[in-house]
């Protein structure tokens, strides 16, 4: 099927609207750069103010065209553009790319203008790229429609930038490294199409092996997040994001807040993303070669191979700098070394190899360490010498690279020497970097992917809430604070919350007066502590308000008059609601961890995880993730700070109760995914000791204007494991099969289902005898996003927990948003029984509570059984015309009614 974005990504034909032959203008450096390429289509030029450019026919406008265009690339003025996005809509059109400037980033005026544009193309279905932008390279079909001053050679390098200057850059800095490109798209002001839309495209773009992208800012991030994780399952994806020290863009009212900037937060959404970011575009590139590479990084443990001890030195600085290992080398390994190196090598690793090695001794050496099973990846340095040549160096490590089972990366010291050698390396395949720190970096860039990979893979779990959600009292509390005209709910109030959803609060009680306070105290149990409660104080110990280890009823009184009295001297306009009593936590062993919650303005609610105590901000020890969390991704979070060297077990001390802290960060999690009016919590300190986790002070503060989360959980930037479709269904001949929406565990259920699918049944749902399923397909078809994709799976209850996948049906968005393809199987031994009308209803009933307004999908013509289903199910038929084999069923959901089902249904 075709996608919306072929028209720019795959044009057959363009038009240069403005086309010029003025030196200095955009026009005439666009039509250079077409007329300079390969591009086998038709290129037409428009322009009212020429009737022929370099005797070619230059015509008014894009109605006048002999045919409609796919592409028209547009450098006229920006008062001209709405005009021009009018005729385009006229002549049929397909693809507008606006290089002109002067729209949203100049002004009001400019904005009307973009505002313009955007209505015409919309209103005709037309993709719209820019304004503002440098425009759309191809290498490919040999399409370079932009004004970049040099095209690329093509390969499989996608590059898409918002800044035209360094996509320009970036391009020039390819072609001098001899990489190939399959695209490059500069975004510009991004008036229509968005990092969603093109990396949609770049997905399912065969030409594309991996994506490069420099990223400034992000206006949709639910729609960047679930592109981004579709794309990099299947791809290699590298970000260079600017603003790394910008400060947050508003003032926080939490520790949270405070401590969580933009930058923090989207390093966890490219991690979460399984995204390698970088820092300069030359390790963009870097990752780039080094990811695309075809042998895959095992660990992180790298062997150093040198003819110096100083670039072994630098190599292995670097290696530890970037979070690599120093393989320990093996006595078998180090035995082979012996026998092939001078008796004076450094018998250790790095495996300076003494300065007059040749490229006999290269091999020798690269050999032995990759032999070794401790080693993952192996890094040559060679610095030039008189004795021996670069050259022969490279040839020789070139012909061993091609026997190695593990990745060589190879540095070359120096430039008059050796730049033919590097250049020899790089050109047969091998990276080659003009440094040390380059090579490791690559390495590490590769780590740090799989690493992510690992956290792609985590299905963002269910919300364990969601179900008692409605007789939570929650809402309750909510509503009390936004009728008082309060953002903050009190200590109290957010306890409470927390305590519905699982967390160990410390019991406590309101009291208004010294006598209250007391009576509390001793129905606690001394010891107490005693807080000041307040609405207008953010944090107590700012104003002294909190007084701690309370041990009779005296120190009571006394502290109930010295905390309100204190807050009354220090904050003289802060209402006064009482005191705090609550039961004295004292625990000898306990760590002071921190646990919070913020929004961000693009991606929505974001973990924090960390150092406790009232030095919080000072101590600045603190991870973030985004919801949903799970197990692994808690434990994660946990590990990546430093207080989690404290929580295990040391001289006296006994470990912290680990599995008490992975659940309070779980509900955490689910309260964040679940009450979407949560802006800000901290629960500081949470005490973590052998015994548990109990969080003695807590604060929320709330959105007013968001009172309940919708069907879609649009709150978040993933959306969570969709629980509520789980039901066990009972078919007409008695069989019972649960259906619930697949998950990424289940990969080996599904290459085992599609596996002993007949060749009838699978034909069916591949259309195509499809005979060799790659793990690659398994991968795409488990690890889905489910706000983009949907996928149930119908599954037999085995014995011995040997369950089985006996179906399966799915949908996956079209890039409008409105519409989705679906596609259903059901194994031969559970066909005729109801399964497949059961999937079919679950399926459009998801997709209807997803937004999806229309259902379509191929159906085989000799298909009886499959078009007696869609029939039956409310679905048109229609043939395709030159295809007599195949068919469409295609069903409008808002105005299709749901019909009966013919089979019982037990929910579970």
């Amino acid at each position: 099927m075709a996608h919306p974005l072929d028209p720019l990504f795959a044009p057959a034909s363009v038009a240069l609207v403005g086309a010029s032959e003025r030196a200095g203008s955009i026009g005439a450096a666009v039509l250079a750069r077409l007329r300079e390429g390969s591009f086998h289509g038709s290129i037409r030029l428009v322009n009212p103010k020429h009737a022929q450019l370099g005797g070619e026919r230059c015509y008014a406008t894009l109605e006048e065209l002999p045919e409609a265009v796919d592409l028209a690339v547009v450098t006229a003025p920006a008062a001209q553009v709405p005009g021009i996005a009018r005729q385009a809509k006229a002549a049929g059109t397909r693809a507008l790319a606006v290089l002109s400037a002067g729209f949203g980033e100049a002004g009001a005026a400019g904005i009307a203008l973009q505002s313009d544009v955007v209505r015409e193309v919309r209103s005709a279905g037309i993709a719209l790229l820019g304004p503002n932008c440098v425009g759309i390279l191809r290498p490919s079909i040999g399409l370079n429609a932009s004004f970049a001053r040099s095209s690329a050679p093509a390969g499989g390098i996608a590059l898409v930038s918002q800044s035209g200057a360094i996509c320009t850059a970036l391009v020039d800095w390819a072609t001098g490294k001899h990489l190939g490109l399959s695209s490059v798209v500069s975004l510009g002001d991004a008036a229509s199409l968005d990092f969603g839309d093109l990396l949609d495209y770049l997905l399912y773009d065969h030409q594309t092996t991996s994506v490069l992208l420099y990223v400034e800012g992000v206006k949709n991030g639910r729609r960047f997040v679930g592109a981004l994780r579709a794309l990099a399952r299947a791809k290699p994806v590298v970000a260079l994001k600017v603003g790394r020290y910008a400060a947050a863009s508003r003032a926080a009212s939490s520790h949270t807040g405070a401590l969580v900037g933009n930058d923090a937060v989207f390093d966890a959404v490219l991690a979460r993303c399984g995204v390698v970011r970088v820092a300069t575009c030359e390790e963009l590139f870097e990752a780039a070669v080094a990811l695309g590479s075809r042998l895959t990084l095992r660990g992180s443990r790298v062997a150093i191979v040198t003819n110096g001890g100083g670039p072994g030195a630098l190599a292995a600085d670097a290696a530890v700098g970037a979070g690599l290992e120093i393989a320990p080398l093996a006595p078998a390994t180090l035995a082979l070394l012996d026998a092939a190196l001078p008796g004076h090598w450094s018998h250790g690793n790095p495996v300076d190899i003494v300065g007059d090695a040749d490229g006999e001794r290269f091999v020798a050496a690269v050999r032995a360490v990759a032999a070794d099973p401790s080693v993952d990846a192996v890094v040559t340095a060679y610095a030039p010498t008189a004795i021996s040549s670069a050259e022969d160096v490279a040839a020789r490590l070139v012909e061993l690279s091609r026997e190695l089972p593990k990745p060589l990366h190879t540095s070359w010291l120096g430039q008059a020497n050796v730049w033919r050698a590097r250049l020899f390396a790089s050109e047969q395949g091998v990276a080659a970097y003009k440094d040390t720190e380059g090579a490791v970096r690559a390495i590490a860039a590769v780590a740090r992917w799989k690493a992510n990979q690992e956290l792609l893979l985590q299905a963002p779990r269910a919300v364990r809430s969601s179900r008692v959600r409605e007789r939570s009292p929650a809402a309750a509390i909510f509503k009390g604070a936004v009728d008082e005209g309060r953002n903050v709910l009190t200590e109290m109030e957010s306890k409470a919350i927390l305590a519905m959803w699982g967390v160990p609060v410390t019991e406590g009680a309101i009291a208004r007066t010294r006598e209250e306070a007391c009576a509390l105290a001793g129905r606690i149990g001394f010891p107490v502590a005693l807080k000041i409660l307040s609405r207008d104080i953010t944090h107590k110990s700012d104003v002294h308000g909190v007084r701690l280890g309370l041990a009779d009823m005296a120190a009571v009184a006394s502290a109930f008059d010295d905390v309100t009295g204190t807050v009354r001297r220090l904050r003289p306009d802060a209402r006064i609601d009482g005191v705090v009593v609550q039961q004295m936590v004292e625990r000898t062993d306990a760590r002071e961890v921190f646990l919070g919650v913020t929004t961000d303005p693009v991606f929505g609610p974001v973990i924090s995880f960390g150092s406790g105590g009232t030095a919080v901000e000072l101590l600045h020890d603190n991870a973030i993730a985004l919801p949903p969390l799970d197990t692994r991704l808690a434990e994660d979070l946990i590990a990546r700070t430093r207080v989690s060297r404290l929580l295990g077990a040391w001289r006296n001390v006994p470990a912290a109760n680990a599995e008490a802290l992975v659940q309070a960060l779980l509900a955490v999690s689910d309260l964040a995914c679940e009450l979407p009016w949560i802006t800000e919590m901290d629960l500081n300190p949470l005490l973590v000791d052998a015994k548990g986790a109990i969080a003695l002070d807590a604060r929320i503060v709330i959105d007013p204007s968001r009172a309940a989360r919708d069907a879609t959980w649009s709150h978040l930037a993933i959306h969570p494991y969709p629980a509520h479709l789980e039901h066990v269904a009972t078919l007409r001949d008695g069989r019972t099969a649960r259906i619930r929406p697949i998950r990424p565990d289940d990969a080996v259920m599904e290459m085992a289902f599609i596996t002993a699918l007949s060749d009838g049944a699978r034909y069916t749902r591949f259309l195509s005898l499809v005979r060799h399923v790659t793990p690659e397909m398994i991968a795409r078809f488990t690890q889905i996003d489910y706000d983009r994709d949907l996928a149930l799976v119908a599954v037999r209850d085995g014995p011995g927990g040997a369950d089985a996948i006996v179906g399966v049906a799915r949908y996956v968005h079209e890039s409008d948003g409105r519409t989705a393809e679906f596609a259903i199987v059901v194994a031969d031994a559970w066909q005729g029984c109801g399964l497949a009308t059961i999937l079919m209803r679950d399926i459009e009933n998801a997709a209807r509570e997803a937004g999806i307004r229309s259902l379509s999908g191929f159906v085989l013509r000799s298909n009886a059984p499959m078009r007696a289903l869609m029939d039956s199910l409310g679905y048109r038929i229609d043939l395709i015309a030159d295809d007599g084999a195949m068919c469409t069923a295609t069903k409008d959901l808002a105005a299709t009614p749901l019909p009966a089902l013919p089979v019982e249904r037990k929910t579970s």
